[in-house]
C-alpha cells in the first residue's frame, strides 16, 4: 500500500457514513475512482459503480460495503443532554465514554457520551447491563434551546476516532467495518489491466448492509452480474478469549480469507484460489455453512441467481470504536480481486 492508497483509506475512514448518511464517504470513494474508471455512477438508493471495460463480457461485481455503525439524535432533554438510536449492532458496553460528533446542518458538533458513575450507582445498578436509553450525549449547553440552535432530531452521530498505525503494520480505527471493503473494491478496479480483461468489471460501493443488505439488494439487481465477490471483514481470531473451534483460525497478517461454505459458489471459490496462488497471495480459509450476513447474501439471490463468492479482510474487535486490521492484508487483498478479474473469460462457466 503505498502513500496515495493509504491517505485515500485515510480519507474513508474520517469520512462519516452510518448507514443512511453515507454522502460524505460516498463522495470521497467516487472522487478517487473517477480517476481510473471508465465511468462512476450513482443510483437511486445512493450506491456509488465504477465500472471498467465497459463493453466486455461478462459481468464481473466485486462489492464493499461502505457504510458504518453510528448512532441517531432522538432526543433533546430540557437540559440539553441529548439521546440517540444506534444504527448498526452495538455493544451497548462500549458506547458510555465516548468522544462523538453530531453531523448537524451547521457543521460538525463536538460531544462526548455520558452515564451515571459507577461512584454514584448502588450495588444492583452495577449488575446490570448498559442499556442504551441510559446513555447521553453532552455537548456542553445549559439547555434544550441552545442545543436545538445547533443539533437537530434525525442528526447523524459517529465516534470521533480516526486512524492510526500501530506496530508491524497494523492500523487501528472506527469504521474498517467496512470501509476497507470499499478500498479494496475501488483498489481492485484500479489494479485490474483492461489489456488482460474479457469481462466487463464493475465495482460498487453499497450502502445500508449494517441495517439489512439493503444496498446489495438493490445494487446487484441493477448491475445484474453473472458473477460477484463481496469484500468485508472478518473475524481474527488470534486474540485473546477467541475459539478457534467455533470460529475458525484466522490472523491478523495471514493474507485474504476466502470463505467457503452455503453463500459460496464452487467455481467462483476455486478461481479465488488459483488466483492467489498464481499471484503468489498467501490466503485463508473460513467456513460459512449458512448465509453469511455480509453482501454476499443478497449478491448471490439476486434476480435468476449470481454466482458469487466472499473475501475477509481479518479485523479484531469488530463493531468497536477501536477495529484493527493489517494494512498488509487489504493491500494483498484487492491484488487478489483484480488477478480474479483477469482470469475471467468469456466463456467462463459458473454452473456449479
Amino acid at each position: 500500500m503505498d502513500a496515495e492508497q493509504r491517505d485515500f483509506l485515510e480519507k474513508l475512514i474520517e469520512a462519516p457514513g452510518p448507514s443512511g448518511y453515507e454522502q460524505p464517504v460516498r463522495e470521497e470513494w467516487r472522487k478517487y475512482t473517477a480517476e481510473f474508471a471508465d465511468g462512476v455512477v450513482s443510483d437511486l438508493h445512493g450506491n456509488v459503480i465504477a465500472t471498467r471495460n465497459p463493453d466486455g463480457a461478462p459481468r464481473v461485481m466485486f462489492a464493499g460495503h461502505c457504510d458504518e455503525l453510528g448512532f441517531q439524535v432522538n432526543y433533546i432533554a430540557d437540559e440539553g443532554f441529548i439521546y440517540f438510536n444506534t444504527i448498526g449492532g452495538h455493544d451497548a458496553g462500549l458506547i458510555p465514554g465516548r468522544r462523538v460528533v453530531i453531523h448537524a446542518d451547521s457543521g460538525p458538533v463536538r460531544g462526548v457520551t455520558g452515564r451515571k458513575a459507577v461512584h454514584v450507582t448502588t450495588a444492583a445498578e452495577r449488575g446490570k447491563a448498559v442499556k442504551v436509553e441510559d446513555i447521553w450525549i453532552d455537548i456542553g449547553v445549559a439547555d434544550r434551546e441552545a442545543a436545538e440552535e445547533l443539533v437537530r432530531v434525525g442528526d447523524a452521530v459517529t465516534y470521533d476516532l480516526g486512524m492510526q498505525e500501530l506496530q508491524d503494520d497494523l492500523a487501528v480505527a472506527r469504521a474498517f467495518d467496512n470501509k476497507v471493503g470499499a478500498w479494496v473494491v475501488a483498489e481492485a478496479l484500479r489494479r485490474a489491466r483492461p489489456g488482460k480483461l474479457d469481462a466487463a468489471v464493475v465495482v460498487v460501493a453499497t450502502v445500508q448492509e449494517e441495517i439489512g443488505l439493503r444496498g446489495a439488494t438493490t445494487s446487484a439487481f441493477g448491475v445484474d452480474p453473472t458473477v460477484a465477490v463481496a469484500v468485508d471483514v472478518t473475524h481474527a481470531t488470534d486474540s485473546p478469549g477467541m475459539n478457534k473451534k467455533t470460529v475458525g483460525d484466522v490472523k491478523l497478517g495471514g493474507g485474504p480469507v476466502i470463505a467457503r461454505g452455503a453463500n459460496i459458489n464452487p467455481v467462483v471459490e476455486k478461481m479465488l484460489f488459483a488466483a492467489a496462488a498464481d499471484a503468489g497471495i498467501e490466503v485463508q480459509v473460513e467456513a460459512e455453512s449458512r448465509g453469511t450476513g455480509t453482501d454476499a447474501n443478497a449478491i448471490q439471490v439476486s434476480r435468476a441467481g449470481v454466482a458469487t463468492g466472499l473475501v475477509g479482510v481479518p479485523l479484531r474487535y469488530m463493531h468497536s470504536p477501536s477495529e484493527v486490521i493489517s494494512l498488509a492484508d487489504a493491500d494483498a487483498t484487492a491484488t487478489l480481486l483484480a488477478a480474479f478479474a483477469e482470469r475471467v473469460r468469456a466463456d467462463s462457466d459458473f454452473t456449479p
